[in-house]
């Protein structure tokens, strides 16, 4: 069986056979199941309680009307659920009173999905906003990827911190779209040949434009010779990039050749070096957020990572959207975004912290599960074992 299926299955079954276990899943949404029929016993279970159901004051045994209408209920926004399959959620389920510790497997199942699903949008952003030579969608999808790990964070009672992988995921480079490569190539040699013939344009990039937002590395490495003879205050053209290309061994590695820099020299016309530095930019920003994207799919599809590490990781993977994105503003003469003040902390955690960190807590010895549905009672259920988490 599936780990999660049965998890869900354990944890349903768990409140079927005990309703005063919901008392101890309140940090638990039906979104977080990922079975749709799941997802609608969930969310009538906790109905039949907010309504006040007898079974939840019921002496001794738990009333076969709580799962009867618990079906009844989710039958009324999903099909196929019937009693049958009720009493098999019942029979998945080893322990009741370790609901808390089903709930945090399910948890744990829905943070990687939702990672999963929010980094396949933000690439998606990317590569469509790529085409149009456009940032802000890109820009959008990576802040809202941002807001659901900081969410995540507190639903797992984790910090959401940036936290590098010890072993970064290995992911292709991200090219531009075919038929926006050739215009990033033509607007990166323009703008290489324009900084070439009139080096005092270098002022107008230096402060925000990189060698690595350059599409293709042998043009970002010419730029980076054309920033080191700027930087010391020498002469510039192509002799002296020639030059430098060669100290810094690129001639010898075959990252850059003489022809190459006379065809750039050659084709040198009017134009402006901001402007043009913008379009590189532009392309580095999309490209940026798609290797950030497909990163963190990498890391979310990694089941062994727990979900603290797995929110840390990428947000760490996130860290070069951020970097693109005020050096992006920089260049269109936008002020640098205010960074959140961090709120003072308080003696108390948020309830949410606390409702997840007791799902992790130190576990009680738990009751002898009844051969039939327990009576429900209001004493507290039995905490999970506690498990190390990023």
């Amino acid at each position: 069986m599936n780990p999660l299926l049965g998890a869900e299955q354990a944890v349903l079954g768990s409140v079927l056979l005990d309703p005063g276990q919901l008392a101890h899943l309140d940090w638990l949404a039906p979104d977080h199941f990922y079975r749709p029929v799941h997802q609608a016993l969930f969310a009538a279970l906790r109905k039949l309680r907010t309504d006040g159901h007898p079974a939840l004051t019921a002496e001794n045994s738990v009333p076969l009307s709580w799962v009867t209408d618990a079906v009844g209920e989710a039958s009324l926004h999903v099909r196929g659920l019937t009693a049958v399959y009720a009493h098999t959620l019942i029979s998945a389920c080893p322990r009741p009173g370790h609901a808390p510790v089903y709930g945090r497997m399910v948890l744990e199942g829905a943070i990687h999905r939702s990672v999963t699903e929010h980094a396949i949008r933000l690439h998606q952003a990317a590569r469509a906003h790529a085409l149009q030579g456009e940032v802000e969608g890109a820009l959008h999808y990576a802040d809202v990827l941002t807001g659901v790990l900081a969410d995540l964070a507190r639903r797992w009672g984790s910090e959401p911190r940036p936290l590098a992988p010890a072993s970064p995921p290995a992911t292709a480079p991200v090219a531009p779209p075919p038929v926006r490569a050739d215009q990033v190539a033509e607007d990166e040699r323009f703008l290489l040949a324009v900084l070439v013939e009139r080096p005092k344009a270098m002022d107008e990039v230096v402060g925000w434009l990189r060698p690595g937002d350059f599409a293709d590395p042998a043009h970002g490495q010419l730029y980076r010779c054309l920033g080191a003879l700027h930087h010391r205050s020498e002469p510039i053209d192509r002799i002296t990039v020639l030059w430098e290309a060669q100290r810094r061994g690129l001639l010898a590695e075959g990252t850059l050749s003489t022809e190459q820099l006379t065809a750039i020299c050659d084709g040198v016309g009017p134009g402006s070096a901001e402007w043009l530095g913008e379009q590189v930019m532009r392309s580095s920003v999309t490209r940026t957020a798609a290797v950030s994207a497909r990163a963190i799919r990498a890391l979310a599809e990694n089941e062994t990572l727990a979900p603290g590490r797995l929110i840390s990781h990428a947000l760490h993977a996130l860290g070069p959207v951020d970097d693109v994105r005020t050096r992006w503003q920089a260049a269109n003469g936008r002020p640098a975004p205010t960074p959140p003040t961090t709120a003072p902390p308080t003696e108390e955690p948020p309830t949410a912290r606390v409702h997840a960190a007791l799902a992790r807590s130190t576990a009680r010895p738990a009751a002898r599960p009844p051969e039939r549905p327990a009576p429900a009672t209001k004493s507290s259920a039995a905490r999970p074992p506690s498990h190390t988490h990023g």
